[in-house]
């Protein structure tokens, strides 16, 4: 498969400030039935995603980890941090509250074979395109590979016109 990220990537995106309300957020994903939204701060660099899954905190509320008592001490049996991180989230009023923290991210030079390969290992569907100066420039979805290896096997040229 030839071709780089650039030549396959969407450009025009949605996105949100951290400081964008989750009630917003809600309702771009609800309008532009889409799953996802990049985060970015105000000089256009990729600080976070926003998802559908990372909202369901809102309604789905949080289970305290499993612990047990010993001697009036109380004794973890999972991670307590990670309980800090799902309440933050469901008590989250904000994107840069709810988001998840430095999603995967690929430079738009690479080849889309790199692109595909992250994809397949990392269990993503997609991946936010970065330019040389950090910018969030487009995303790369799982669908626009599946286009490219479409037109490649049919013989058409796999870089787009």
């Amino acid at each position: 498969m030839t071709g780089t990220v650039s030549n396959f990537m969407s450009r025009e995106l949605i996105r949100v400030m951290p400081e964008t309300s989750v009630k917003t957020v809600i309702q771009t994903l609800a309008d532009h039935h889409i799953s996802g939204l990049p985060v970015v701060d105000e000089d256009n660099k990729l600080v976070g995603v926003i998802s559908e899954l990372d909202l369901l905190w809102q309604e789905s509320g949080v289970t305290p980890p499993p612990y047990i008592t010993l001697l009036d001490s109380i004794i973890y049996l999972q991670n307590p941090s990670t309980y800090d991180r799902e309440i933050h989230k469901a008590l989250g009023q904000t994107a840069g509250e709810v988001m998840t923290p430095k999603p995967l991210t690929i430079q738009e030079s690479q080849p889309l074979s790199e692109a595909a390969r992250i994809m397949h290992d990392r269990r993503v569907h997609r991946l936010f395109v970065l330019n040389d100066r950090h910018e969030l420039v487009g995303v790369i979805t799982a669908s626009d590979i599946l286009r490219a290896l479409a037109r490649a096997q049919e013989g058409e040229p796999i870089i787009p016109a």
